[in-house]
């Protein structure tokens, strides 16, 4: 039995999240991870759905098993499923979320500045389109 797809929502219009959805896209073999925009009406109703607010755009979202993950756990859940050593980063989750998600904030806070921003979400190529919402 296959494992159904796990959710990472992403802010659409930030350059650094849509070259960390390309890196995930390369090395997630399975096809595990599908694909959606924060801002889009799927994305928003899968965070409402998880209690989020659909107003929250400063973290990445791994919606897994039906539970919803955000800052640090985010990311450090999808590299268990990516090729190579990646799993390997997954040990830091042994790092409290007291520690870890205040730099993943100070990240966030930042990454229009120091990586730009779309005016628009981005479009997927054909090739990946049937991983995205």
């Amino acid at each position: 039995m296959t494992e159904p797809p796990a959710i990472v929502l992403f802010d659409g219009v930030c350059n650094f999240c849509n070259h960390s959805i390309q890196f995930i896209i390369k090395r997630d073999k399975k096809s595990y991870f599908k694909f959606g925009a924060l801002q889009s009406e799927e994305g928003k109703a899968l965070l409402e759905q998880h209690g989020l607010s659909p107003e929250v755009l400063d973290t990445i979202v791994l919606i897994e098993h039906g539970k919803a993950y955000t800052y640090s756990t985010a990311p450090l859940r999808i590299t268990r499923k990516l090729a190579w050593l990646w799993p390997l980063f997954y040990g830091f989750i042994l790092i409290p979320s007291f520690i870890r998600d205040p730099i993943y904030r100070w990240i966030s806070r930042n990454r229009y500045k120091w990586f730009g921003k779309q005016e628009s979400c981005m479009m997927p190529t054909p090739e990946i389109r049937s991983r995205f919402l």
